[in-house]
């Protein structure tokens, strides 16, 4: 098995100059250290990463706690993390916390125990008890997806990466009422998630912008999931002034919406239209197409990865929260007719 002596002999450096740039402890020239890669890869040298991460305090891993991997919105967001991790020389641990607040405390614990260099977590509903270990080992970590409430002092203590959430669903509800829907239902996520209160925050306020009422009734909550979706869906049509229009807080929900509607004999958009949040891979495929607000899955996990390295880089930067904006795809199920354009980048009406 080849050795680091071995590596620096092929590329006529020191011993010392393979270990630069293999644990980055020094500025290495560039033709330099394409010499010592080079020689690694022709000598098949494999580095010893619990070697490595003993001279350095550092695993070269990033803890990965996200709950329901199977939803493909997250699936997308772990291939953005995979992918960002992978090109820094990094890494990945996963954890499904389950959005249980004990469960998550224990998956980040044990992650942690796992020596991670830093985490990327999506909190739960309660995150008050992950907060509190996070912040008491002063664990680097972003938090992903959904943002935590901001202290007392107006200071947020972490770093969070999301998409925008209140101004995708202003344009969904605008949209809906600019086509005559005066009573426009929305389908919410889990209670006590930042992403269900923009949401909600943003049905809101597109009912004011059209000049509409809120009522209460129309607002239901399907937690995120089919078969709660489908229960709030079937709520909303039981109303005696039921909704004309629908909006779907995530495309699990979505699926729910859909199976309630079906249940019923309603056709969308014939007997309501249908708008949702979360793009996902067969929108298009569903009869008729969904209009809906595509987030960037991707990017957001990718993005994830380059702010925890940079807070590993520089611990004592202020915490920052990056938004990024949604895609409005619009199609059929809102009641328009096909559109050959395409999707229009942003959210404002």
């Amino acid at each position: 098995m080849p050795t680091m002596a071995d590596v620096a002999r092929s590329a006529g450096v020191s011993v010392a100059t393979v270990s630069h740039v293999l644990n980055d402890t020094r500025p290495v020239l560039p033709h330099t250290r394409r010499a010592v890669l080079d020689a690694m890869d022709e000598l098949g040298y494999t580095p010893n990463t619990l070697a490595r991460s003993l001279v350095t305090s550092r695993t070269r891993s990033i803890g990965l706690a996200v709950s329901a991997i199977s939803n493909p919105y997250f699936t997308e967001i772990l291939q953005g993390v995979e992918a960002g991790a992978l090109e820094h020389g990094y890494s990945l641990l996963i954890a499904d916390p389950h959005d249980d607040p004990e469960h998550e405390r224990k998956v980040v614990q044990l992650l942690h125990e796992r020596r991670v260099d830093g985490m990327i977590v999506a909190p739960s509903a309660e995150p008050g008890e992950l907060v509190t270990y996070l912040a008491r080992h002063h664990v680097p970590t972003v938090f992903l997806d959904r943002v935590i409430g901001v202290p007392a002092d107006g200071a947020p203590r972490f770093d969070q990466v999301c998409a925008e959430n209140a101004e995708p669903v202003t344009r969904l509800v605008t949209h809906l009422a600019g086509l005559g829907h005066r009573r426009i239902a929305l389908v919410a996520g889990v209670p006590g998630l930042s992403t269900t209160s923009e949401r909600i925050a943003g049905y809101r306020h597109g009912l004011a912008t059209a000049g509409l009422p809120h009522d209460e009734r129309l607002v239901a909550h399907g937690d995120s999931a089919t078969e709660a979706a489908e229960r709030a869906t079937a709520t909303l049509l039981s109303l005696a002034a039921p909704p004309t229009a629908l909006v779907t807080a995530n495309n699990a929900m979505t699926i729910g919406a859909l199976r309630a509607l079906r249940e019923r004999g309603l056709s969308v958009p014939e007997d309501i239209a249908l708008c949702c949040f979360d793009d996902f891979a067969w929108a298009d495929l569903f009869s008729p197409q969904l209009t809906a607000i595509a987030q960037p899955s991707r990017e957001i996990g990718a993005e994830a990865v380059r702010v925890l390295l940079e807070r590993l880089a520089a611990p004592d930067r202020p915490a920052r929260t990056v938004r990024l904006p949604c895609t409005f795809v619009h199609r059929t199920s809102c009641g328009c007719a096909e559109q050959p354009e395409q999707p229009e980048k942003g959210t404002d009406p």
